[in-house]
């Protein structure tokens, strides 16, 4: 036979546990909820989306650039091989052949040469230019099927000098009216005229 209290000491371990399991379920249960309803929220969805198709645009806007309009930029008189090749030695490699020199950049590197691949920012440069206009264009074609251009044209506040939209009526950082009320008298009292005492 065992002894009365130790049936309680064992009763009371088994309540403790499965207090402890419940509450355990519990913050689970809170945690998952909560990051359902950050992970499923619309705009986290509308980024998520946003995302992957920008992606994918940039992709295809960097073979437009690079596949379809440097390559005829290649062939002018001035470029003797693809722009991403061109490249000016600032110090030569021990394997440096003095006539010829190096064909690739690959080949420069490889032999511990120094040097600018100017070639490659112009590919860059001329990316970014090619992003940055078919980018304009959508905006401009949106705004004009939608007639809400997603291009804020924004002036400064006569007042705090930050930039706000020019649709703005009042400026939301020093809270001025734009119309022209800050300007006006706001007295109170009547005003005194010349000549009245």
């Amino acid at each position: 036979m065992q002894p009365e209290n130790q049936w309680n000491s064992e009763d009371s371990r088994t309540t403790l546990l499965r207090e402890e399991g419940e509450s355990m379920k519990r913050k689970i249960r809170s945690v998952w909820a909560g990051f359902v309803e950050f992970a499923l929220r619309d705009n986290v969805l509308e980024v998520a989306v946003g995302l992957i198709i920008a992606t994918a645009f940039t992709g295809v806007v960097n073979s437009l650039v690079t596949d379809v309009i440097l390559p005829p930029i290649s062939l002018l008189p001035f470029m003797s091989r693809n722009l991403e090749e061109k490249f000016l030695v600032l110090r030569k490699g021990p394997h440096y052949l003095k006539p010829h020199g190096y064909n690739t950049r690959q080949q420069a590197v490889d032999d511990g040469a120094v040097v600018l691949t100017y070639g490659v920012f112009i590919d860059q440069f001329v990316n970014f230019i090619g992003i940055g206009l078919v980018l304009y264009t959508i905006a401009n074609v949106y705004g004009y099927f939608s007639r809400d251009s997603i291009i804020r044209h924004t002036v400064k506040c006569t007042y705090c000098r930050k930039e706000i939209s020019s649709k703005a009526k009042r400026c939301p950082m020093c809270t001025s009216w734009l119309d022209g009320r800050e300007d006006v008298e706001t007295s109170a009292l009547p005003l005194s005229r010349p000549g009245q005492a």
